[in-house]
């Protein structure tokens, strides 16, 4: 490995099941635009479909997408493509992610990849404690066709070695890196939020929480909605200026929705549906909330802290691992409305506080979760490791 990367840009080939607005996908989009030029070449091969508006954020030019339109059901028909892409492109490294794109390995064991890595993300919507024993089964029945895992927290690495089997030497544990230059406190009137053009809570008298991302079984925004109706029920001296964001679309949008429309405090929240400009509207909010059933590592979790914003989040996943209680946000159990309703009304009425949180939690981002570090830890990953399994 070492010899090719001296001789030249070697070729990196990651996998994945869609190439869509996601923290997964916006994981891979960091590590290319990020990554020396001398030190890699890349390429994208989504499973399914590639956003061309998504694609886009890839800055690098020679980047080659390719959209292998599987079905539904098993892989294995796209292994014949999959292989005589791989051959014509000889990649170095072959970089899979999650379960869905796991299935791909064999097809790069048959072409001859020198070395083959898997990355865990997060869990499964069908599985968010890990404790589906066939998903289990299955990434052990894949793994003899994998060199390398990487777990993006220590939870995921420990399920991949106390659940799955995988020998703990075969693991690295890497977190995500977060672009501090894009993602960067407000610098509104007296350092408080930044207007968001479209947003009706621009007032800087008001306190506005908020959260970005899909809105999926896993990310359980509905929880979200309570705790802020139940937040104003119990002190409604707070409908002056708690005002609620919660940013993404799909299927659990229309449920937030109703949930908010019945308390009759759908003019106190705005649901715009999915947005481009995710540091912009970072800048418009005082405080982030993530309110997940099940998580990896939050890349907005870590957007948030490197905008200088406090981040009440559910204890799942890496969440803990990158807030640190009353350091830089809270951590409240997943599915606790009433808990998550106490954060947002503490916040509300302690505001100095809070923002004394994000400013600590800007230099734990900085210091701990660059994009360099990341960089750097992938880059040894592709160069360092053999191709023994």
């Amino acid at each position: 490995m070492s010899g090719g990367f001296e001789a030249q840009p070697p070729l990196i080939c990651h996998v994945v099941y869609r190439f869509d607005t996601g923290g997964l996908e916006n994981g891979v989009v960091n590590l290319i635009n990020h990554m020396p030029r001398a030190a890699a070449r890349h390429m994208v091969v989504a499973l399914t479909e590639v956003s061309e508006g998504f694609a886009a954020r890839v800055r690098r030019r020679d980047v080659e997408f390719v959209a292998l339109r599987k079905r539904p059901g098993h892989g294995v028909r796209l292994y014949p493509d999959l292989v005589r892409l791989l051959e014509r492109c000889r990649p170095a490294v072959v970089h899979t992610r999650n379960l869905a794109a796991l299935e791909m390995q064999p097809a790069a064991a048959w072409a001859g990849v020198p070395l083959r890595v898997h990355g865990e993300h997060g869990r499964d919507a069908d599985d968010i404690d890990g404790s589906n024993r066939r998903h289990q089964w299955v990434r052990r029945a894949y793994s003899p066709f994998v060199h390398r895992y990487v777990a993006l927290s220590r939870d995921l690495g420990d399920y991949l070695v106390q659940r799955v089997g995988i020998g703990e030497a075969r693991v690295r544990q890497i977190y995500n890196g977060v672009d501090t230059l894009r993602f960067r406190p407000a610098e509104g009137p007296g350092g408080g939020r930044e207007p968001l053009p479209g947003s009706p809570f621009n007032d800087p008298r008001l306190w506005v929480v908020g959260t970005v991302g899909r809105m999926m079984t896993v990310k359980a925004q509905p929880d979200l909605a309570r705790a802020f109706v139940l937040a104003l029920q119990r002190t409604p001296a707070l409908r002056e200026r708690l005002r609620l964001v919660m940013v993404g679309e799909g299927p659990l949008r229309a449920e937030a929705q109703a949930i908010l429309d019945a308390a009759g405090v759908a003019g106190l929240t705005w649901l715009p549906g999915e947005r481009h400009d995710v540091p912009e509207v970072m800048r418009a909010l005082d405080a982030f909330v993530l309110p997940s059933v099940a998580e990896g590592v939050s890349n907005t979790i870590l957007e948030a802290m490197a905008s200088g914003l406090p981040v009440l989040a559910t204890a799942v996943g890496g969440n803990a691992e990158l807030v640190s209680a009353r350091r830089t946000g809270l951590i409240v159990p997943a599915g606790d409305a009433a808990a998550m309703a106490d954060g947002l009304a503490r916040w509300a009425t302690q505001p100095d506080a809070a923002r004394s949180l994000g400013r600590a939690g800007r230099v734990r981002a900085m210091q701990r979760f660059s994009l360099q570090a990341m960089v750097d830890a992938y880059l040894a990953l592709y160069r360092g490791a053999d191709s023994a399994a």
